[in-house]
Formats: structure tokens, sequence, C-alpha cells
């Protein structure tokens, strides 16, 4: 059976980033795309991308989500867009306030601008944790960029559908703890621990994407969907790197939480689990509080969010032997 990206032309932002190479890699081998279109900004990123994916459907465009104009006209004639682009590491963020507003708020709104005015027909936003309740600029910007492609369904005249899709932690994003990890022991042989009993939702890379395009077949326009992704706690964590990792001269030092980061994350809060129904599918999604009545009978045959929101406290915790099951498959650990 046909599906939606058979003979479509893709359009990636971000699309050098670990979420976006393996959804390249996941579209590439799944489906049939006349064309997927990379817009970063990164030179060396895409030439080394252009290495590892040496097929013919790739085409790779340099800009910035915060061009409106080249951005308007890498989206010509295109069917579908995943909108990864982002300042997405919490320090960064902080110290660089308003570079953050401009590529993650002015970023977003410029895709949407640019999508409308090429009749793209479906927007994936991929947002995250810390746009719930946020607690740091990141999670901030994060927040409103969620806001303005979700409100995108109803503040203009257009066919094109908006949707979100918010996930925690995946494995193997740059600046994420595991890579950290396994570059202090690679390096100092030494791991530096916020505290033991932090909470972060993970995931590998490869299962999130996955769960990308369910959500992103089913969506009919103003949802966020939530991925269901199981935590560990920060002593768990780094046991497993230590396993897997290290040796008997491995050293664990104590440093001081971060600013911004919180002790547990949360993926549905509980202004939203009101709202939020269980798909049984891998996802949660929380309706808009605009949404009119096709969008409420197509989520009404499904059960209601029971918690009274969904955290990394109170999901499936991994324990030591799953988590390092999970590192296993990781093939870039491996190499590490």
């Amino acid at each position: 059976m046909p599906h939606l990206l058979d003979n479509a032309t893709v359009l990636i932002t971000g699309g050098t980033g670990a979420w976006g190479k393996e959804l390249t890699r996941q579209v590439l081998s799944k489906f049939n795309p006349k064309e997927v279109r990379i817009y970063s900004r990164g030179e060396h990123a895409q030439v080394e991308m252009r290495r590892e994916f040496p097929d013919p459907r790739l085409k790779f465009i340099i800009g910035d989500v915060r061009d409106r104009n080249i951005l308007t006209l890498a989206m010509k004639g295109v069917d579908y867009v995943f909108h990864l682009a982002a300042l997405k590491h919490v320090p960064v963020c902080e110290d660089n306030s308003w570079e953050a507003v401009l590529t993650n708020i002015y970023g977003t709104q410029n895709v949407i601008e640019a999508a409308i005015q090429n009749q793209v027909k479906k927007v994936v936003d991929v947002s995250t944790d810390k746009a719930v309740e946020p607690y740091n600029f990141y999670g901030v910007t994060k927040a409103c960029a969620e806001k303005l492609v979700i409100n995108a369904n109803q503040n203009y005249i257009s066919k094109t559908i908006f949707m979100c899709i918010r996930g925690g932690n995946v494995i193997g994003t740059t600046g994420s703890v595991v890579p950290l990890f396994a570059h202090q022991i690679r390096k100092h042989n030494k791991i530096t621990l916020t505290d033991p009993t932090m909470t972060r939702f993970l995931m590998s890379t490869k299962e999130a994407i996955s769960l990308v395009f369910t959500a992103f077949e089913q969506a009919l326009g103003g949802e966020v969907f939530v991925m269901k992704m199981p935590a560990a706690n920060m002593e768990t964590v780094a046991d497993a790197m230590l396993k897997l990792k290290g040796n008997r001269r491995t050293k664990v030092g104590r440093i001081k939480v971060r600013p911004g980061e919180k002790m547990h994350e949360v993926l549905v809060s509980h202004n939203e689990a009101k709202m939020t129904y269980d798909l049984n599918n891998g996802y949660f999604v929380i309706l808009p509080h605009y949404a009119g009545a096709e969008l409420g009978r197509a989520y009404q045959k499904f059960p209601k969010l029971k918690q009274t929101e969904f955290s990394s406290q109170n999901t499936r915790q991994l324990d030591l032997a799953e988590l390092v099951k999970a590192l296993k498959k990781e093939q870039w650990l491996v190499d590490a």
C-alpha cells in the first residue's frame, strides 16, 4: 500500500543532526521519496553527510531558518516538512538568549510562512520535553515554537496541516548525557555526575524516529503527539557506562547542577492531562484548546490519560540490565 512519503518531496530543517540523519536514513530505506532536501547551515556537516549517504535522491541546501527568503526558495515544490533545526543546548541558550529566540522562535515562524506560501501539505515540528513547564530559556523558546506551530492551523487561511511531536532525550544526540559520559571516560577516565537521583527520558534515535512516522500519518492538524518514553536515573546511566566503557580506575566525580536543569523532565503537564488521550501505539496525543468537533471525534474513542502528568519520574524506569542492552545496540557507542 502506498505511503504518504512515496514519490513525495521532503524537506528536513536541521537535517545534519542526529535526529535528522536517522530520519533521512529511515525515509530513504522504508519509503520511496522523489527527493529529500537537507536544509542546514553547516557546510562541513553537509559534506560529511553527503559521504555517509551517497543517494541521488538527496539534495543539500545551505541555509538558515532565520533567512525566510532562502527557506521559501528551498521549500518550492515540497510536499512535507520535518522541522528539526534549533539551538538546543541548555547552557548555550542561557548564555546566548537572543540567538535562541532568532533560531527557535523566529526560525519556526519562517518555516510556517514558507510552508503556507509553497502550499506544503504537512509540517511536523519536532519538539522536546524542555518545552513543558519550561524552566530554562531553551525550553521557553521551544514552548513558543510549539504554540506557533499548533496555532498556525487556525491563525491562517491555508491547506497546510501543522502538528508537533514531543519527545525526551534520545541516546545518541550530541551533547546529551550518554555521549558526554563516553567522551569523559575516553579522555579522562572519569565521569562527572550531578545528582544520581535526577531522571531523564531515554530512547534510541532509531526507535524515536520510527515513532515519528506513526504520528506523521495520523495527524489531522493541531495535535501534539507525545512519545511514551521510558526513563532512567543518572546513577543507572553512569553505572551502565562504567560497565560498558569504564575500568577499575574509572572515577566518578560530583558537580553542581547546571543552570536551567530540572531534576525530572515532563512530557505531559498536569494542565495538559485533561486534554490528553492514550493512543495505545507508543503515543499520547494532546488536543489544542480550540479543537473542533471533527478533531474531537477522531480521538474520543481513545481513553484519557490516567496520570495527572507524564514525567521521567513516573514513567517506566529502565534498570541497569535493560539500559546496558539498549546501549549495546548503539553502533556509534560501540565504535567510540
